[in-house]
């Protein structure tokens, strides 16, 4: 193969058997990391979705190293979006009346809104919001940590917070 010339796409039958070989290992490698194995049968049903996505663009060299950096990145985003999901769960459990069926209707609703719509971020914009809003680091600290500028930091994390405040109504 030249360099320039771009990698051949993967096939069907070629995924189909990275598919039959790699599902249980990689799908072991998440339950290791998140101890539950529904939700290590989920990601590593994203992850191969992903890697189909991105056949196009695949070194056969390096697709398994790519396989497990997809997993890794799936369960460690999954982890990000739980824990800034329990974080404003705590935050309004403080000032909430949960007596009522209305009430707890009212919270699962918004639950599971805020959910969609960090799963629905730009992957970047995402990234930054849940380095800030869950590590609880500054922009410097995220533009050093992604190696671009405090600008750019500044910019997606301005478009992330109008998306969640159109989609939401809250101001986070």
């Amino acid at each position: 193969m030249k360099p320039n010339t771009p990698p051949a796409s993967l096939t069907h039958e070629e995924f189909r058997r990275v598919f039959d070989e790699w599902y249980k290992p990689v799908r072991n490698f998440i339950y290791y990391r998140c101890g539950d194995m529904e939700l290590a049968e989920d990601l590593v049903q994203d992850s191969f979705i992903k890697l189909w996505e991105n056949r196009d663009r695949l070194d056969r060299n390096t697709m398994k190293a790519y396989l497990y950096k997809i997993a890794q990145n799936n369960t460690i985003n999954y982890r990000k979006r739980q824990q800034l999901f329990f974080k404003f769960q705590r935050r309004g459990a403080n000032d909430r009346d949960f007596d009522t069926p209305e009430k707890l209707a009212e919270i699962a609703e918004y639950e599971e809104k805020l959910q969609a719509v960090i799963a629905n971020l730009p992957d970047g914009g995402r990234e930054v919001f849940l380095m800030n809003r869950l590590e609880d680091l500054t922009y410097q600290e995220i533009a050093d940590r992604l190696n671009l500028s405090v600008k750019a930091i500044e910019k997606r994390m301005s478009k992330v917070l109008k998306i969640v405040r159109d989609q939401l109504g809250v101001d986070i």
